[in-house]
């Protein structure tokens, strides 16, 4: 039997809450298939390991991820520790060490989950964002000169490499090959004199490799007022770092809020362990309350799958949260009910036996 090894951070906040019912769900399509097994080791690391030990995690912290198959993060996020620390010390390390790359975000209107647009169809919200997750605006490059004087000057540079653009770009053409999907690709050229032609340039370069498909490309503005207007010319997005995080936010407002959002941090070549992540905040004032939404920790279980080759298993837990989505009698306050957050992962997981049967 195989078996995948799964370093668990729950982080702070909801995110013990929700990945408890993220690692049931998975340890459940375990039990159903009887092929494959799943190992969870949870680390206590976030911020409240910072407050105690002035570090988001131990100074080995990457090294001992390094032996896991993948990584299971939860929220990160509480008041008394700043946001680019606990944001750069722990995830964005992360990432980084790893070389996760492709930041993968499915912006999908399932079926029974709310729509605040308005004559849109649930087949018309079916989005596959592909971020670049190493570079950009969050390479961590600049620097802050005469700090505190009245002359204070902040650079904060943007960082687009050929290696980093081509690749991020080469894995979505990739995609929209397998999945016989359009791609777009959404900068800002206009205004971003060097990084973004740099990068719509490489995206024009490497379109002649695919001319099977179908390509678009959009200034990021634009492609916010067409999110909201026409989703359904959306189907494969690749973007930069910023506006990839920008823009999958309103690609999850649009497919039923934060509650169902979802993200996988990709190595490819498999070289490093991928990292899987519901991408909702810390929330700490609902912390304790057994309230929080686990749709999309169990989202981001279902990457996973797809991720070590069990995309039959991925496509059926999707299947099963449409199921609750739709019977409705098993939804936390977010959505509109009153189940505890316990309830609505029993309630996906029993969906789950009876797709399974």
């Amino acid at each position: 039997m195989e078996k995948y090894r799964i370093a668990v951070i729950p982080g702070d906040g909801i995110g013990p809450e929700v990945l408890t019912e993220g690692m049931k769900l998975l340890k459940t399509v375990s039990e159903l298939d009887g092929g494959f097994c799943f190992e969870d080791v949870w680390f206590p690391w976030g911020c409240q390991y910072y407050l105690k030990n002035g570090r988001m995690m131990p100074e080995d912290g990457i090294s001992v991820l390094s032996d896991f198959d993948a990584i299971y993060l939860g929220a990160v996020g509480y008041p008394g520790v700043p946001d680019h620390i606990s944001l750069w010390e722990l995830l964005l390390t992360i990432r980084k060490s790893f070389d996760q790359y492709v930041n993968l975000r499915p912006v999908k209107l399932l079926k029974g989950a709310e729509c605040p647009l308005k004559d849109v169809r649930r087949e018309d919200v079916n989005m596959t964002f592909i971020r670049e997750n190493s570079e950009g605006e969050y390479a961590g490059s600049g620097s802050w000169l005469f700090k505190g004087k009245p002359n204070e000057v902040v650079i904060q540079d943007g960082v687009f490499s050929r290696v980093g653009c081509e690749r991020i770009i080469r894995y979505a053409f990739e995609t929209a090959k397998k999945e016989k999907r359009s791609l777009t690709s959404i900068s800002k050229g206009n205004a971003l004199n060097y990084s973004m032609v740099f990068w719509d340039q490489i995206f024009s370069e490497v379109s002649k490799e695919y001319p099977e498909v179908e390509t678009h490309s959009y200034l990021v503005d634009a492609a916010s007022m067409f999110m909201v207007k026409d989703p359904a010319r959306f189907e494969v997005v690749v973007t930069s770092n910023l506006f990839g995080d920008i823009l999958t936010d309103l690609g999850a407002a649009i497919a039923g809020g934060m509650g169902l959002a979802a993200g996988a941090n990709l190595n490819p070549e498999r070289k490093y362990p991928s990292m899987f992540e519901p991408i909702h905040g810390s929330a700490p004032d609902i912390a304790g309350k057994e309230i929080a939404n686990p749709m999309a920790s169990i989202w981001a279980a279902s990457q996973m799958l797809d991720f070590f080759g069990h995309e039959d298993w991925g496509a059926k837990v999707l299947l099963a949260l449409e199921a609750v989505l739709t019977e409705k009698t098993a939804l936390t306050p977010d959505m509109g009910g009153r189940a505890k957050t316990s309830e609505t992962g029993n309630a996906v997981r029993e969906a789950l036996r009876k797709l399974s049967k």
